[in-house]
């Protein structure tokens, strides 16, 4: 793969993948009805054990660069078991991400069409909130963003730089507005976790809002294709410090500007409703217009870190050689992007059995936010191992490189534990609805069964060396790094 990248283009795809627009216009009413008006806190309190993932990424990078990142480095440092499953957890992951990020294009899209004053098509009544109409209009917009992809991450980057530009400045806008013009009275409750409804809320409300930070990590998984491995480091740490920025700001404004039940009830069109309490049209359609152009980047933007992950998997012979081809003009994994998108809108079409938009996101951010924080705490825990001869240095090196990711990792997986105990206990029976507890629970057990097979298939169907002790990285690894032999020398004697 051709390298071709710089630090802006690593942030660009990252917050593209992260997605604030949709995380702030989708999550805030969604957060609301878990933790009550505590949205500034508990998006603070994500963002702790996310700093220590994020260091941990960053130190990891700078001494194997490697697109397969977590996969690679879980796979070496702890057990290839565990490193297979922190990569195929986020590739389903983003599987589901794309399927029901379909969808809320396809609702922004229709939304935008109702802004225009247009209804009803072909004797159609047009309802955003419809999971058939939205996920099929949102199907052509993913086949579009998976055949720019397929042209090379440069030239994504490039037309992501424009959208993220534009969200950017129509959601400080109004965000900015909002914190002035609202009529909602400030609290500094909003700060206090203490007054959150319960502890069910609080893991709950962390699980959420740790989601909505993911995909920064999206910066390592372009890090073969970058001018130099560092600037894939910078780029994610730039990128989660401004999400921070984002959501606070995002959190507060929203607080400022619409009331308990209005965030509650708006649910999946919280941020068009946002936008008409503080402008008249047309310029109250700016926020929903910024909505469509971030679920359309981050269609994009989440297919190529995905991708590059079963890149070096295939390099591994832990999944078919269909995913390492790479097109001769475009220097790109060409197949396995196509075919990841195809994936995706099979996902999307199976994703029909939830009728509405707003039950389907609740759903899929639940389920994906349990095997994030499985994969995080697990690169963190990596990182904590390969590092682990710092702590016989200085005090500070020791803390930064092995105590904070591994009290980051442990924050993660118990987040993750109550959940899955907390969806056990809420049900009594199986059903396929969105608040049913087993249900659930179902989705992500099924992603991490199913990575336990493939595993399985990997290491004695298909011999992988990556299950061989001592080989469990991919060929190219050596390659990478070729260039800072004395970083790999003393990363090696850590």
């Amino acid at each position: 793969m051709r390298r071709s990248l710089g630090v802006l283009d690593g942030v660009v795809i990252a917050a593209s993948t992260t997605a604030a627009t949709t995380s702030i216009g989708l999550g805030m009413g969604l957060l609301t009805g878990i933790v009550g008006l505590h949205l500034p806190i508990i998006m603070l309190l994500a963002f702790l054990p996310i700093l220590g993932i994020a260091a941990a990424y960053s130190r990891l990078n700078r001494v194997e660069p490697n697109c397969g990142n977590s996969y690679v480095w879980v796979g070496r440092s702890v057990s290839p078991w565990l490193g297979f499953l922190s990569g195929w957890v986020n590739v389903v992951g983003t599987v589901v991400f794309l399927a029901y990020t379909t969808t809320v294009t396809g609702s922004a899209l229709i939304q935008l069409a109702g802004q225009a004053g247009l209804h009803r098509l072909a004797g159609l009544t047009l309802n955003p909130d419809s999971t058939l109409q939205s996920t099929l209009l949102g199907m052509t917009v993913l086949v579009a963003a998976t055949l720019a992809a397929v042209t090379g991450a440069d030239v994504a980057a490039r037309l992501q730089r424009y959208l993220l530009g534009f969200e950017y400045l129509v959601l400080l806008g109004f965000c900015g507005y909002g914190l002035f013009a609202g009529t909602q009275p400030f609290s500094l409750d909003w700060f206090n976790p203490f007054t959150i409804p319960s502890l069910a809320a609080l893991a709950q409300g962390m699980v959420v809002a740790v989601f909505c930070y993911w995909g920064f990590d999206a910066a390592f998984s372009v890090s073969e294709e970058v001018r130099d491995p560092r600037d894939a480091s910078r780029s994610g740490l730039i990128t989660v410090f401004t999400m921070l920025g984002l959501f606070l700001l995002g959190a507060v404004a929203f607080q400022r500007v619409l009331s308990h039940g209005q965030l509650v009830d708006n649910g999946a069109q919280g941020l068009t409703y946002f936008g008409n309490q503080l402008a008249h049209q047309p310029l109250a359609a700016l926020p929903l217009v910024a909505l469509t152009f971030s679920a359309v980047a981050s269609l994009q933007a989440g297919v190529i870190p995905t991708v590059r992950g079963l890149f070096a998997m295939g390099r591994d012979r832990t999944v078919g050689p269909v995913w390492t081809r790479i097109h001769p003009k475009y220097g790109t994994p060409a197949a396995g992007t196509l075919l990841l998108g195809a994936i995706a809108a099979v996902v999307a079409a199976l994703s029909l059995v939830i009728p509405k938009v707003s039950e389907l996101i609740s759903a899929s951010v639940s389920a994906i936010g349990i095997v994030v924080a499985l994969s995080y705490g697990l690169t963190a825990v990596a990182a904590a191992v390969r590092f682990r001869g710092l702590l016989r240095g200085t005090l500070w090196e020791g803390v930064r490189a092995v105590v904070l990711p591994v009290l980051s990792a442990l924050v993660l997986f118990a987040l993750a534990g109550y959940m899955c105990w907390g969806y056990a206990t809420s049900a009594d029976h199986f059903a396929l609805r969105a608040d049913n507890g087993w249900f659930l629970l179902l989705m992500p057990v099924l992603m991490i069964l199913s990575g336990l097979l493939v595993a399985g298939w990997a290491k004695w169907g298909r011999r992988s060396p990556y299950f061989t002790a001592g080989q469990a990285t991919d060929a190219g690894a050596a390659d990478l790094l070729s260039a800072e032999p004395t970083t790999v020398r003393t990363s090696a004697t850590i």
